[in-house]
């Protein structure tokens, strides 16, 4: 027997809602993968250390990832790490002058925050999402959303914002991850957000070690069988880093694969800080599974 023919292709999850009008973008997630370009208006960032901190480098950032093909932006103003928190006013100052910076620019744009009253004032701007990677541990998340026409993305995490959950267990970790965003899709919809404007996010290495990241990477397609679009915020991760023994600054490569991975798992939504490698990485994937046509083709056609 041929194992071509037999050989499992990639996972297509069938979307509860796979056209999706976000902002001013139209996407038909059946078909397309998005990516989603990252700036940080925090001083401590992960990854860059607080380059985009200064509004202006925060903006300028944004309009250099939309020219270099980013579907979206994604803002943040305070760290899912554990330490002190950041004043409400304070993240709403960091995140707000950004996203009316950005509106009207075509691109989707989104703000990372577990607050409520962050997210009020972000979609009052002109954000399109709210990114908790929390899980909506507060309720009135919902409730924010719910009263405007955005979309929310539930992520799992364990610990409550800002505070440590040294050496997380799990039993299976994929399971509870599914059972624990399963539940928190229930808990936004009772509260009024429709499941056509709900985005799941597995959230690798939150309150999770490399053994729990790569587990969920190798079986995301349980996470996509939900019927939500699947997030995947892969970029740069320890994870990666652990994986390969590579620091920061050198983990394209590992980010590129796990995010490619992802999608022919089924994630519709790749979260990266390397805007151009992974555009491209992303095109190709989508041209692979037929998702897109090239962009010329003129090889050994004469």
């Amino acid at each position: 027997m041929d194992n071509a023919t037999t050989r499992p292709g990639p996972a297509l999850p069938d979307l509860i809602h796979p056209r999706r009008l976000i902002g001013e973008r139209l996407f038909d997630f059946s078909r397309e993968v998005a990516v989603m370009a990252i700036v940080n208006r925090t001083p401590d960032s992960f990854y860059d250390k607080g380059a985009t901190f200064a509004l202006d480098e925060a903006v300028t950032a944004a309009r250099r990832a939309i020219l270099d093909g980013a579907d979206w932006v994604d803002i943040g103003g305070a760290r899912f790490a554990p330490g002190p928190s950041i004043p409400i006013e304070e993240e709403i100052d960091r995140v707000v002058p950004v996203v009316e910076a950005l509106r009207g620019s075509g691109v989707v744009i989104s703000v990372d925050t577990f607050h409520p009253a962050v997210a009020r004032a972000s979609l009052a701007a002109g954000a399109h999402v709210i990114n908790d990677t929390t899980g909506v541990h507060d309720p009135a998340m919902a409730d924010v959303v719910a009263d405007s026409d955005a979309t929310l993305v539930i992520t799992h995490s364990l610990a409550p914002p800002r505070t440590p959950w040294p050496g997380p267990t799990y039993g299976d970790v994929v399971h509870e991850v599914a059972t624990f965003l399963d539940e928190r899709i229930e808990l936004a919809r009772s509260r009024g957000v429709p499941a056509s404007r709900i985005i799941v996010d597995p959230g690798h290495d939150l309150n999770k070690n490399t053994y729990h990241s790569l587990e969920l990477t190798r079986r995301l397609g349980e996470i996509t069988a939900l019927g939500y679009p699947t997030l995947v915020a892969v970029s740069n991760k320890d994870f990666i880093g652990e994986t390969l023994n590579r620091e920061r600054g050198d983990r394209i490569a590992g980010s590129l694969a796990a995010a490619v991975y992802s999608i022919l798992q089924g994630a519709r939504i790749v979260r990266m800080h390397n805007v151009v490698a992974a555009v491209d990485a992303v095109r190709m994937t989508e041209a692979i599974l037929g998702f897109r046509e090239p962009a010329y083709v003129r090889h050994n056609l004469a």
